[in-house]
């Protein structure tokens, strides 16, 4: 039977997995792919991604987070807790650096099809990265430590 610590640990790994694959996909294929038809499209089509987005990657962040935690606390090397760190560093990222380029991007006032619309959706794919890169370290650290 597995223990406390190799369940979390598990668990933990498979959270940050699915979030780092889903972030990465959003940067490398969907928001170019979105971009590639005009800013208007790409404006129009980011909203209800982003909403669907949140309901995934949201969770899966924080509960990789908290896995890592208890993994941690279960006895696990000081890297899961680094991993779990990392990981959970997307959630106040998110909300203090991303949120206000998501707010403007959710305003109704924004025309779609402006010039501040294609910098605003350029900006949030590069603060995107940063979310991808974080999460795909914290999985490195992972798999490298189960």
């Amino acid at each position: 039977m597995p223990t406390l610590q190799a369940s979390m640990q598990f668990v933990a790994t498979l959270a940050c997995g699915i979030f780092a694959g889903a972030a990465i996909y959003i940067n490398a294929v969907e928001h170019p792919a979105r971009m590639s038809c005009g800013t208007l499209v790409a404006a129009t089509e980011w909203a209800p991604s982003y909403k669907r987005a949140t309901w995934m990657q949201a969770p899966l962040a924080i509960s990789g987070f908290l896995f890592a935690l208890i993994a941690w606390f279960a006895g696990a090397g000081l890297k899961w807790l680094i991993g779990g760190v990392l990981l959970g560093l997307v959630v106040p990222f998110t909300f203090i650096v991303i949120m206000p380029v998501n707010k403007r991007l959710l305003s109704p006032d924004l025309d779609k099809s402006s010039e501040e619309a294609r910098q605003l959706l350029e900006r949030w794919n590069r603060l995107h990265a940063v979310r991808s890169a974080l999460s795909t370290l914290a999985l490195m650290i992972f798999l490298l430590n189960f």
